[in-house]
C-alpha cells in the first residue's frame, strides 16, 4: 500500500511541477485494484434468492448490510453500481480530485435561472458517489448531526420514533470519538464503528479564527453537542489521518467473516418488480456485465441509492406520480410524488482573504517528498490529512431569521486555500465553474503563492424548492434534476447576511494580527458593481453558486394522508409491500447539518426498524 501510494504520489508530485496536466490521468490510474475488486464481486445467479436485498452501497446501505447480516441466518445482498475505494480515496487533502473520477456520478442539475451562472451553461454539479462507500467516499468528510430541532419536527410531522431524544442513540451508536476535550461528554461515542476525530492539519490562521470569531461573539461550541451555535474546528470522519468512510467503517472489517453477506459490485439495478395485484416487492433487475438478472428477496427490499437513485428506482418500477410516468410509458402500480420535492444547501464560494503569513496555505506546490514520507508512514498533521482544506465551522443565526433562536440559519466553512490551491484544476472543474472565474480571479494567488483563506456560506433552510424526473424509461440514463436553487430570492438575502457577518469577524483583532484583508477582484459578470456592496455580493452569490451534495426529501418521509409523502415512518414505500427506502431521500425537511452523518443514523435505526419485524 505505501509503495502504491509513493508511486501514485510521486508521479502526482512531477505532474504539478510539469503544470498539473495529467493530474486526473494519475487519480484515475488509482481507482482500480483488480485483485481486490474479486472480494467485493459476488456475482448474480439468475433467480437466486435472499432475505434481504440492499440496493445502493453509501452511508445507509453499508450500514444495513452490516446489521442485518449479524444474524448468521439471514442472508443478505448488497448491490453497489460503483467500484471499489483506492489508496487514493483514503487521502483527505485530494477530495476535490474524486468529484473528476468514476467514482461521481457526475450528475449535473438542468441550467439555472438564478443561480450557477458562473458554471457552463449554467448547469450546477452535483456529485453523488458512485462507490462502495457512497458519496462518503467522495465527500470532504465533515461529521455534522443536525440540530435537536430537526429531528423533532420530523416527529411533529407525523413520523413516530424520529424524535432528537430516539435518533440520538443512533447517531451514538455509530460513532467512535477521538475528539480532544469532549472525552466525557454524553453526546458522543467511543465504540461505534465511524471515527470521528480532530484534523490534526491546521493553520495559522485557522487558530486565528476561531478567537476572531468568540471576539465577534460566537461562543465556542461542540457544534454535535448541546448547542450547535458557535465556532468549533472541524469534526472528520477520518481516522489516523485517513478517510474513514461507510464501507472502511462498516463493510471492510466483516468482510472475511459474515459468508451469509453477498457483494456485489459494478452491478446497476434498473427496476424492483412487484406484483401488481398483491403489491408486494418480491425481486429487482440488475444489469451485470450486460446481461440482466432477475434476484429475490424472501423478507425485504431496501433501497439505499440515494437521493437521485432511489427516486430514478422506484418511478422506473412504477411508483411515482402519474404524470411522470404516463409520459415515459412506465404502467403505474401506485402514484405517490415520487421526487416532487427536492431541498438542498446552497452555498456562496466566497469571500476570499488574504493574509500575511507565508506557508500556511494550500498549494499543490506544497506537496513535497518529505509530506509523502511522513503521511505514509503514519503522520496525521501532514496538509495530506487535511479534509479539502476545511478547518472550521461556525454556526450563526442572521438578523432576518423566522427560526427560534437556538437553530442556525447558515454556517461559515473555513477553508485553508481557494480555486487557486490546485492550479484551477479539481475544485474548479469539480464544480462546474468556466475558466475565467479562475484565471480571473484566483490565478493571481496561485502566481504570487500568496497566502489566503476562503468561506462557503451555506444557508440551512432555504425557501426554494426544486424536483426531479424521468425523461424516459432509459435505466440508464440521468433523471432530469432541477434544484431551482435562489428561485425564492429570500435565499439570497440570508447569504448575503452571513457574507458580512464573516467580514465581520475578520476585521477582529485576532484576524488583524495575521494581516487579513479582503480578496478585491470582482468575479467575472459583476463588475457591474461596486465591490463589496450588497448588490455585489448578490451577483456573486448567484455567480459562485456551489453544492455540498446535501439532496433531501425526494422520498419524503410522513404519513400515508399527506400528499407530499413517499414513506411511512418504518421507511416503508406506502401502499406497497416489503420495499422499503433507507437513504436522506426520506428526510422530510432541510436539516442544519451536512446530511452524511444522518445517513449513517438512518441506516442503524432501519437495521433495528427492520430486525424488530423479522426477529
Amino acid at each position: 500500500m505505501i509503495a502504491n501510494i509513493l508511486l501514485i504520489s510521486s508521479t502526482y508530485e512531477t505532474s504539478v511541477i510539469a503544470g498539473q496536466q495529467n493530474i486526473q490521468q494519475v487519480l484515475n490510474l488509482g481507482l482500480t485494484n483488480v485483485f481486490k475488486q474479486n472480494r467485493y464481486n459476488d456475482a448474480p445467479q439468475q433467480n437466486a434468492e435472499y432475505d434481504f436485498v440492499i440496493v445502493g452501497g453509501g452511508p445507509a446501505g453499508c450500514v444495513l448490510a452490516n446489521r442485518l447480516s449479524e444474524n448468521p441466518n439471514w442472508q443478505v445482498y448488497l448491490i453497489e453500481a460503483g467500484g471499489l475505494e483506492s489508496i487514493v480515496h483514503q487521502v483527505p487533502a485530494l477530495a476535490a480530485f474524486l468529484q473528476g473520477t468514476h467514482s461521481n456520478w457526475g450528475y449535473k442539475s438542468v441550467p439555472q435561472k438564478a443561480a450557477c451562472r458562473g458554471m457552463h451553461n449554467n448547469e450546477c454539479s452535483l456529485p453523488r458517489g458512485k462507490v462502495l462507500g457512497g458519496t462518503s467516499s467522495i465527500n470532504f468528510m465533515i461529521y455534522n448531526r443536525g440540530n435537536k430541532r430537526d429531528f423533532d419536527r420530523w416527529a411533529e410531522f407525523g413520523n413516530e420514533g424520529w424524535s432528537y431524544q430516539d435518533v440520538l442513540p443512533y447517531f451514538l451508536k455509530s460513532e467512535n470519538a477521538q475528539l480532544q476535550g469532549l472525552e466525557y461528554s454524553p453526546y458522543h461515542n467511543h465504540s461505534g464503528p465511524l471515527n470521528v476525530e480532530d484534523v490534526k492539519y491546521r493553520t495559522k490562521y485557522v487558530h486565528a479564527y476561531v478567537k476572531a470569531a468568540q471576539e465577534a461573539g460566537h461562543a465556542k461550541t461542540d457544534y454535535n453537542g448541546e448547542s450547535q451555535l458557535g465556532v468549533s474546528y472541524v469534526q472528520a470522519n477520518t481516522l489516523n489521518g485517513r478517510r474513514h468512510s461507510a464501507f472502511k467503517a462498516y463493510i471492510e472489517p466483516i468482510r472475511e467473516k459474515r459468508k451469509n453477506l453477498h457483494i456485489v459490485t459494478l452491478a446497476r439495478v434498473t427496476k424492483v418488480l412487484i406484483n401488481p395485484q398483491t403489491k408486494r416487492a418480491y425481486a429487482v433487475r440488475v444489469l451485470y456485465r450486460n446481461t440482466l438478472y432477475t434476484i429475490r428477496a424472501r423478507k425485504e427490499i431496501i433501497l439505499s441509492a440515494g437521493a437521485f437513485n432511489s427516486p430514478q428506482i422506484l418511478m422506473l418500477s412504477g411508483i411515482g406520480p402519474s404524470d411522470n410516468l404516463q409520459a415515459i410509458g412506465v404502467p403505474i402500480v401506485k402514484e405517490l410524488p415520487v421526487g416532487k420535492l427536492m431541498y438542498d444547501h446552497m452555498c456562496h464560494f466566497g469571500p476570499t482573504f488574504t493574509t500575511n503569513t507565508t506557508g500556511e496555505t494550500i498549494f499543490t506546490s506544497g506537496l513535497t517528498a518529505n509530506v509523502i514520507k511522513s503521511y505514509t508512514t503514519g503522520d496525521p498533521s501532514t496538509m495530506l490529512s487535511s479534509i479539502g482544506g476545511v478547518e472550521a465551522l461556525t454556526f450563526a443565526k442572521v438578523p432576518s431569521s423566522l427560526e427560534p433562536n437556538d437553530m442556525p440559519d447558515v454556517e461559515f466553512i473555513n477553508v485553508a486555500g481557494s480555486l487557486a490551491s490546485d492550479d484551477g484544476t479539481a475544485l474548479t472543474s469539480g464544480a462546474n465553474f468556466r475558466p475565467e472565474i479562475y484565471s480571473q480571479v484566483y490565478k493571481p494567488l496561485k502566481d504570487a503563492q500568496q497566502d489566503h483563506f476562503t468561506f462557503l456560506i451555506m444557508q440551512f433552510h432555504p425557501k426554494s424548492i426544486g424536483r426531479l424526473w424521468l425523461q424516459n424509461r432509459n435505466p440508464l440514463e440521468w433523471p432530469r434534476i432541477n434544484p431551482k436553487y435562489f428561485h425564492n430570492s429570500e435565499d439570497v438575502e440570508f447569504l448575503l447576511e452571513g457574507i458580512k457577518e464573516v467580514i465581520r469577524i475578520t476585521q477582529m483583532p485576532s484576524m488583524l494580527r495575521v494581516g487579513t484583508r479582503l480578496h478585491t477582484i470582482p468575479i467575472p459578470g459583476c463588475e457591474g458593481h461596486r465591490f463589496g456592496s450588497d448588490d455585489y455580493w448578490r451577483c456573486s452569490i448567484r455567480v459562485m453558486s456551489y453544492t455540498l451534495h446535501h439532496q433531501v426529501a425526494t422520498c419524503r418521509m410522513g404519513p400515508s394522508n399527506d400528499i407530499t409523502t413517499v414513506v411511512n415512518a418504518k421507511l416503508q414505500v406506502h401502499g406497497i409491500e416489503g420495499l422499503r427506502v433507507a437513504d436522506t431521500s426520506i428526510i422530510p425537511f432541510p436539516p442544519t447539518c451536512h446530511t452524511n452523518a444522518a445517513s449513517f443514523m438512518i441506516g442503524e435505526k432501519a437495521a433495528d426498524m427492520i430486525r424488530s419485524v423479522w426477529s
